[in-house]
């Protein structure tokens, strides 16, 4: 198994990838079907979610659009290709507009060209299947060649999403350069504003906003110390008590539906990592230009499965808004009780113990971990794992972005996209 790309700059191991095979000129006929597609086989998420049953009520309408805010897409994948809206994508590094589709592609980092095969990949002979083949997405790029996302770059990014009719966004990732933005800070306030009103003018407009949970491992239920912002060099890092003042954006802003999960030490308990239990999608080899298949893990996994299935639901239900559209989701998933007393999903490590609170009724999943995990859509039991929706954290990231301390290894998974367009989830809290 071949290195997917350079992992300089990786602070943990939340990025773990290979490349299973590279890319075939010719590319064979759609089959329309899922298990059809030759690495469907190591596709574990999926029927883990019942695509099959799914994809027998809807692959997703092509009037559906993903907007995927990240750091592009590669335009010539042979599962990709056919699934862009070009038409819809840019770059919005710098809060600047830029349509060109070489703006939009990969430069430094393949992790949007991951995300995007998770919600879109096609049915078409090739590689791997999507959750909604049928739908579209659009590249919008937000993470700079450095790997950070600035305020400016994502306010762009909602409200171009906003403007070019977009259902769903999918962000997996949070705002640089500080983890968490502080609102009885006058350096952050300003930051927690304008995102604010972008996404609320992104909501007004029609869309469902899906941001990752992150992989920090913190309680935000209890007071902590943030002691990596800020995190470019901007000003000296400072050691801060995070208090219920200081939010995570975008996954804490109002409205905001969250996706915890992922973790490939979950089955072995903390050591080792298995990779065929992180998420295999497509990929993008940024330094040889090579497109491929390979595995990432962590919430930015769980965010496009959840932003999948939520395509699915108003592909079958076109008249559904925002908040009705998460509403939705949340009731068609199966709650499961939070575990009694200390909970710690990788023993064979320190400082993952928590104790969980809350009722089964709000437990609700999203995503995905290979035999069974915890994530959150709604309200979630509280515990090592366990968030709040609205209420969770930041996504893994590649050369300085997508970098965490440790991993989140409260993962679940996309239960069911069930016969007559239900969406069921199996929250595990986890047991």
């Amino acid at each position: 198994m071949e290195s997917v790309a350079s992992t300089t700059g990786l602070g943990t191991q939340l990025d773990d990838g290979g490349t299973l095979e590279t890319v075939d000129a010719t590319a064979q006929a759609a089959t329309g079907n899922p298990t059809g597609e030759p690495l469907w086989g190591l596709q574990w998420d999926m029927p883990q979610i019942h695509l099959p049953e799914a994809h027998a009520v809807t692959t997703g309408s092509p009037n559906v659009v993903v907007g995927v805010l990240d750091s592009g897409i590669s335009s010539t994948h042979p599962d990709l290709a056919t699934q862009i809206a070009k038409d819809k994508s840019t770059s919005c590094l710098g809060g600047m507009i830029d349509t060109a589709e070489a703006a939009w592609n990969p430069t430094t980092s393949d992790h949007r060209t991951h995300v995007a095969g998770t919600i879109a990949a096609a049915i078409n002979g090739v590689g791997v299947a999507g959750v909604a083949p049928g739908v579209k997405v659009a590249s919008v790029k937000v993470v700079n060649d450095d790997g950070f996302i600035y305020p400016e770059a994502a306010v762009c990014g909602f409200i171009w999403a906003a403007e070019h009719g977009m259902q769903i966004t999918n962000n997996s990732y949070f705002i640089d350069p500080w983890e968490f933005n502080c609102r009885n800070d006058a350096r952050q306030r300003p930051v927690w504003q304008a995102v604010q009103r972008a996404i609320r003018y992104s909501q007004n407009k029609g869309a469902l906003n899906i941001a990752s949970a992150g992989n920090s491992n913190v309680d935000l239920q209890h007071k902590f110390i943030d002691s990596g912002s800020p995190n470019d060099g901007s000003f000296p890092v400072e050691e801060r008590t995070i208090t219920g003042a200081c939010v995570d954006l975008p996954a804490e802003a109002p409205g905001v539906v969250t996706a915890p999960g992922g973790d490939t030490r979950f089955r072995t308990g903390g050591s080792p990592s298995t990779l065929p239990d992180a998420i295999l999608s497509t990929t993008f080899n940024t330094v040889t230009k090579t497109n491929g298949w390979g595995y990432k893990q962590g919430t930015s996994m769980s965010g496009p499965h959840a932003a999948g299935v939520a395509a699915l639901a108003l592909s079958a239900h076109p008249n559904m808004q925002p908040a009705a559209l998460a509403s939705f989701l949340q009731r068609t998933a199966d709650a499961l009780p939070c575990p009694a007393g200390v909970y710690n999903p990788v023993p064979k490590l320190a400082g993952f113990e928590g104790t969980s609170s809350g009722g089964a009724r709000n437990s609700v999943a999203d995503t995905a971990d290979r035999e069974r995990g915890a994530a959150a859509f709604s309200l979630p039991c509280v515990g090592p794992g366990a968030v709040i929706v609205v209420r969770v954290q930041r996504s893994e990231r590649t050369a300085g972005h997508y970098r965490r301390r440790a991993t989140r290894s409260d993962s679940a998974a996309v239960r069911r996209a069930a016969p007559r367009s239900t969406v069921s989830f199996n929250r595990n809290c986890p047991s």
